[in-house]
């Protein structure tokens, strides 16, 4: 069974505490989701209809349990700024030129209609970085590839502070909370 893990979130610029107190319920409820189904699937006697259907519901909610503990691990010590030196930096700058264009491309893709999360992932096999939308939890995740960072836009993440207008300045004060120092040790044990 999954434990659930601990974040004590800093003060954040722009996300309110309340905001995180209450996504941090939302995790919770992927992590017992995660260990109901798990439980529910040791039943030999259940329905066969019934063992399917919680079968293809596991990955929506063990991948919100991934999800949100990636998310929230990235601001867990407050931020620290992104290094362009570092391995990660190098490898964004070798990519896209600079910082500043891959960013202006992560926060197109997170601008994305619908619900789901923007993801930056390392691909182990072609030795480079890649994005793309995972919709819901579970619908795009890049088999083989490491997750590197992502960002939740569900609108649970951010309405409340910002409207449903407010994506943007969402995603940039959620990329200003960022610990960059542990996204780049969280790249380097993959590369």
């Amino acid at each position: 069974m999954y434990i659930k893990k601990e974040f004590i979130i800093p003060i954040l610029i722009g996300i309110s505490q309340k905001n995180i107190e209450e996504h941090l319920k939302l995790y919770d409820g992927y992590v017992n989701n995660t260990n109901t189904i798990l439980r529910l699937l040791d039943d030999t006697s259940i329905d066969v209809y019934i063992r399917d259907e919680l079968s293809r519901r596991f990955s929506f909610e063990y991948n919100g349990m991934r999800n949100h503990e990636y998310y929230f691990s990235a601001i867990k010590e407050g931020p620290h700024p992104h290094d362009p030196s570092s391995k990660l930096g190098q490898q964004i700058i070798k990519q896209w030129g600079s910082y500043e264009t891959w960013y202006s491309a992560f926060i197109t893709l997170a601008k994305t209609r619908g619900i789901g999360w923007a993801i930056l992932w390392w691909d182990p096999i072609e030795k480079n970085l890649v994005h793309n939308w995972v919709d819901e939890q579970q619908i795009g995740h890049l088999n083989s590839c490491q997750y590197i960072i992502g960002i939740d836009m569900w609108e649970h993440a951010y309405v409340a502070d910002y409207q449903p207008s407010g994506k943007t300045n969402y995603i940039n004060d959620y990329f200003a909370n960022i610990n960059w120092t542990y996204i780049e040790n969280h790249y380097i044990n993959f590369i």
